[in-house]
């Protein structure tokens, strides 16, 4: 049934294409292989169709303007094509089939990665916008000839209405890659993900898609999504940087993560990355470097809150809070003295109920459960294990205090896919 003039009518690519064409005649034009936007519109406009004529082994384009109506074939009002063969669109064109579907496209909303199934278009009179990408399995069945089949065995197998799932296009941008839509929205809205959602869309690209999503996030985003992304992809995603903008982004992360990192990387890599890196950070990071990671020096972390005997509740706090960014910790605040010999502990419980005026060294706890830098992972395991501790510091032969392993820390080594 043709579209009536001065109508609207919502179809799909997937109808579109292999379609044959015919002209006012009836005489055969070729088939359908792809339709061309102006992708500059908020709702791109079609401006041709490719279509390959009789015999051809080339595309050809034909204008839009030219197609009279759409049934069950293509009719146009012209029998030969107003454009020679042109597999490729105009500057400021997009093929959609070619361009568009079966790409992955970063949806901020799920914090997934989708494929685009089909395109969803709307026909005002006798122009033809794309308005949604559909990246439902209902799209999917539609593309295989199966959307009827589809509906009938959820509704009757599983009483279940199989529904359409669309992104509006003007939420959508294609990326300099070939294989990649991103949602217009990402650039502002990345930061507002978890990390741990963030490492999962990154972890799902390629290593050309996973530095485009990567390099586009700030660098303090960009450094809570390394910490949460597989070791394995962390060093792909640092190795595609240079000394500088790594070292940014290496200075955010948590000092144990860091020294993880450089860990795994060239050393050569990593010594340019540390020279890079402001001072105080990089010698906390080498510290922890020297160490083997499924010991406690490879474990602990060097963010962590310590003050003096002296200092109060109310010092405590205000400590806490000024440096609550920088710290890996905050379950805890471990008391010492100037030669940082570990005197006590204070849980963040104890600091919100005690008077203000109240000494760390006289509501700190003595009785400190302590690992030793070459403790092995299983030992720590046990004391975490029997004594239901957040973190466990780490001293030294002669009780100085060294850094603190937080539980995720060990988690991450003794069961990985809970840690991350």
């Amino acid at each position: 049934m043709a579209v009536a003039p001065h109508s609207q009518v919502f179809l799909f690519l997937s109808q579109i294409l292999g379609k044959g064409i015919v002209d006012s005649a009836g005489r055969n034009q070729g088939k359908v292989v792809d339709l061309v936007v102006a992708v500059a519109e908020l709702y791109p406009p079609v401006t041709a169709l490719l279509y390959l004529p009789p015999g051809g082994k080339s595309p050809c384009r034909f204008p839009w303007n030219k197609v009279a109506h759409i049934s069950g074939q293509v009719v146009v009002s012209s029998p030969a094509p107003a454009e020679g063969p042109s597999g490729n669109p105009a500057e400021g064109g997009l093929l959609l089939k070619e361009s568009l579907l079966d790409k992955q496209i970063v949806d901020t909303h799920g914090a997934k990665i989708l494929r685009v199934n089909d395109l969803h278009l709307l026909k005002v009179n006798q122009n033809l916008f794309l308005i949604h990408v559909d990246v439902g399995f209902r799209g999917l069945m539609r593309r295989v000839g199966l959307e009827k089949a589809a509906d009938k065995f959820f509704q009757w197998f599983f009483d279940y209405h199989l529904t359409d799932h669309f992104i509006p296009w003007r939420f959508v941008q294609p990326l300099s890659s070939p294989d990649l839509l991103r949602l217009k929205v990402a650039q502002n809205r990345l930061s507002l993900l978890h990390p741990a959602d963030l490492a999962d869309i990154i972890e799902e690209l390629d290593i050309h898609k996973r530095s485009e999503v990567f390099q586009s996030l700030d660098v303090e985003t960009a450094a809570e999504a390394l910490e949460e992304t597989d070791p394995k992809i962390q060093v792909r995603l640092i190795e595609n940087l240079n000394p500088a903008e790594a070292s940014d982004i290496i200075e955010e992360m948590s000092p144990s993560e860091a020294a993880d990192l450089l860990g795994d990387l060239p050393k050569e890599k990593a010594e340019g990355i540390l020279k890079e890196m402001e001072k105080e950070i990089a010698e906390d990071v080498k510290e922890l470097l020297e160490h083997p990671d499924e010991k406690a020096g490879g474990l602990m972390t060097t963010a962590f809150p310590t003050l003096p005997p002296q200092a109060t509740a109310r010092e405590a706090m205000e400590f806490m809070r000024q440096e609550a960014e920088n710290l890996d910790l905050l379950s805890y605040l471990y008391v010492a003295d100037p030669e940082e010999h570990l005197l006590g502990v204070v849980s963040l419980r104890d600091l919100l109920i005690a008077s203000p005026q109240t000494l760390l060294g006289d509501m700190m706890n003595t009785r400190v459960v302590a690992v030793q830098l070459e403790e092995e992972k299983e030992e720590i395991a046990d004391r975490f294990a029997k004594y239901g501790l957040k973190a466990i510091p780490v001293v030294d032969e002669g009780n100085h205090l060294k850094g603190v392993i937080p539980f995720r820390s060990l988690l991450e080594v003794v069961a990985p896919q809970l840690g991350k």
